[in-house]
């Protein structure tokens, strides 16, 4: 797996409900024109989800799931796009690493069916593991942690060790500390504050904030409904320097090229001052 820098994953959600584009690339040629703007605009994975997590969402069939996916990613992997396949069933990941998806990206991190880690062993396919507590039924659901920064890296390392004991490579393993699933604001900016300590757990690290509620109230703190996809850009590319800077392996975005050029900034005074002598 390619660590070097901080890559970009472009998220391409063919759903009609997901919280920020639900709807907008949902037919097979404006997905995979949309999968080829993302490459354009910077994004060195393409994450292909065809099944909504947004709070309140409802589950669809495993029938529809692979019938809006498999289509989009055997044309964008055709075309030389490295994929990754945002699922949380087996069958669905399995058919994608055919289809020529090369990672999979479990928001569950194996727990909604334990077939997901015996086929990241069987395949040797990068997974992420995201923390995760469940699928969520109310985005303003209370929610406890003892110590937040703590809590999700104890709950993220039994995860490690089930993925690992599974038979899954401790090197074929990403983490993801689940911004915004079944936490508030300020879980999010502590775990965003501390990105060091998932660092240090030795595995490459997927900050996935982009366009996120906690990030609109920044630019509309009495109402982050209002915030405009300018607006939650503009803070998910800040985000995105503060992964870099932190040493993540990538960060999941809906607008590449502003985080393009922010990890590219970080990686450019990085090099300028280890070149100082």
């Amino acid at each position: 797996m390619d660590r070097t820098g901080t890559q970009i994953m472009g998220v391409l959600n063919i759903t009609p409900d997901s919280f920020s584009d639900g709807g907008r690339w949902f037919t097979h040629a404006d997905a995979v024109a949309h999968g080829i703007d993302l490459l354009e605009g910077g994004a060195d994975i393409i994450d292909v989800g065809g099944e909504s997590t947004r709070p309140g969402s409802a589950r669809v069939s495993e029938e529809e799931e692979l019938a809006r996916v498999l289509p989009v990613i055997r044309e964008l992997a055709r075309d030389g796009a490295r994929i990754s396949v945002d699922t949380m069933r087996e069958s669905v990941a399995r058919a994608s690493l055919d289809a020529g998806a090369a990672i999979i990206n479990d928001v569950s991190a194996g727990q909604s069916e334990a077939g997901m880690l015996r086929l990241a062993a069987e395949s040797g396919a990068p997974l992420v593991l995201m923390h995760w507590r469940g699928l969520l039924s109310d985005a303003a659901a209370p929610v406890h942690y003892d110590d937040t920064v703590r809590d999700v890296a104890e709950e993220l390392g039994a995860r490690i060790d089930a993925a690992v004991e599974a038979g899954v490579s401790r090197e074929a393993l990403i983490l993801d500390p689940g911004l915004g699933f079944s936490k508030n604001a300020e879980h999010n900016w502590e775990l965003l504050a501390r990105l060091d300590v998932f660092v240090d757990m030795g595995l490459p690290l997927l900050v996935a904030a982009s366009r996120k509620r906690f990030l609109a109230s920044l630019a509309s703190p009495g109402d982050p409904a209002s915030a405009t996809e300018v607006d939650r850009d503009a803070a998910t590319a800040a985000i995105t320097v503060m992964a870099a800077q932190a040493g993540a392996w990538a960060v999941r975005v809906h607008e590449p090229r502003a985080s393009r050029i922010a990890a590219d900034a970080v990686a450019a005074v990085r090099a300028a001052g280890g070149s100082r002598s």
